[in-house]
């Protein structure tokens, strides 16, 4: 059995480093009072970070490590290397049931390959799927996936990620059925691909299964508030998550610039100033950090490679969340519910 209070972290993943993830602990251990940490990476660079939060150390194992993943590693690079990297031996920690979750901010692809490696996938899973929070105008985020684990996927791999997206919305929400929708080109039941459509037929043919399939959903409305978990492949995922952190940044800009042309901007802006921290918040990805990789036989966190440490800790109360809802058990049986309810339906 999982240690549910123990986080294992690679502390060498990120453009931040030690001194990032060990900050980012740090915040995250005054909000979780019960959580340990075990770090891994160069022991030296550790321990130099870890003076500056004393607080910490007492919760705090270290394990040296001479091997690091970079984010230049191919998969296949990092796979054999596995035993001796900090990346892998944090994802070792979960297979062995030291650790609840592994938190790595290091490089995706080989993060993904060295987590199903070990881990293997969930009965019932083909494929595992990468799964993140963005921001929405509603009374809560929405989840996403797949955000770039799996570039092609069929209509039996897209129906696994709603039911996981589905758990995983129940978990960190708190939603008694997340309304799921399907990425789509319009929202007509005509249009889209042959998996598409083979997935919306499946997805309506269930219920009870803790969930509201609601159809499909356009790119630009992925915002509004009107979905709870949004499910697509790993292709169109990835772009959809770039083109929005993308709008997020140049919105913030073209705000920067505009409130800086004058002095009568300037004026304007200290007016506004309180909107404009709220509207940060909003944007700010350090608040939405923290992706977590469905359909494992084990939880491990991403974070983003640039995060703060505030939003490290994000990332860790993400992972410690899911340990504490047991979220690898909730997919188990909703997959089983809904094998029940669900007649198989072949693609277009």
């Amino acid at each position: 059995m999982a240690s549910p209070s123990l986080i294992a972290i690679d502390a060498m993943g990120g453009d931040g480093g030690p001194a990032v993830m060990i900050a980012g602990a740090a915040i995250a251990a005054v909000k979780y009072p019960a959580l340990r940490f075990r770090l891994f990476g160069d022991e030296a660079a550790m321990r130099a970070e870890l003076a500056r939060h004393p607080a910490l150390e007492p919760r705090v194992e270290l394990v040296h490590t001479d091997g690091v993943v970079s984010a230049e590693d191919k998969p296949s690079q990092a796979m054999r290397r596995a035993k001796s990297t900090s990346l892998g031996l944090a994802i070792a920690a979960v297979k062995s049931h030291e650790a609840g979750a592994a938190v790595s901010a290091g490089n995706t692809g080989a993060m993904m390959a060295m987590a199903k490696l070990a881990l293997r996938t969930m009965k019932g899973i083909d494929r595992p799927a990468l799964a993140a929070l963005l921001p929405t105008l509603g009374d809560n985020d929405l989840v996403m996936l797949d955000l770039g684990a799996n570039t092609e996927c069929d209509a039996q791999n897209l129906v696994q990620f709603a039911v996981m997206g589905a758990a995983y919305a129940r978990t960190v929400f708190g939603l008694t059925a997340p309304r799921v929708r399907l990425l789509n080109i319009g929202t007509e039941e005509l249009k889209g691909t042959g998996e598409l459509k083979a997935a919306a037929a499946q997805l309506r043919e269930a219920d009870d299964v803790g969930m509201r399939f609601d159809g499909f959903i356009e790119g630009d409305r992925l915002g509004t508030g009107e979905v709870d978990v949004v499910v697509t492949d790993g292709f169109s995922g990835n772009i959809a998550l770039k083109a929005i952190e993308g709008t997020a940044r140049f919105i913030t800009d073209l705000l920067r610039r505009a409130f800086t042309s004058s002095i009568r901007s300037k004026a304007g802006f200290l007016i506004s100033k309180p909107a404009m921290r709220l509207l940060k918040v909003h944007l700010d990805p350090n608040n939405h950090n923290g992706a977590v990789f469905l359909g494992l036989n084990g939880i491990v966190v991403k974070s983003h490679g640039g995060a703060d440490a505030q939003g490290v800790a994000n990332a860790i109360g993400v992972a410690a969340k899911l340990v504490s809802e047991d979220i690898t058990r909730r997919i188990a049986q909703d997959l089983e519910t809904f094998r029940s309810h669900a007649a198989p339906v072949v693609a277009a």
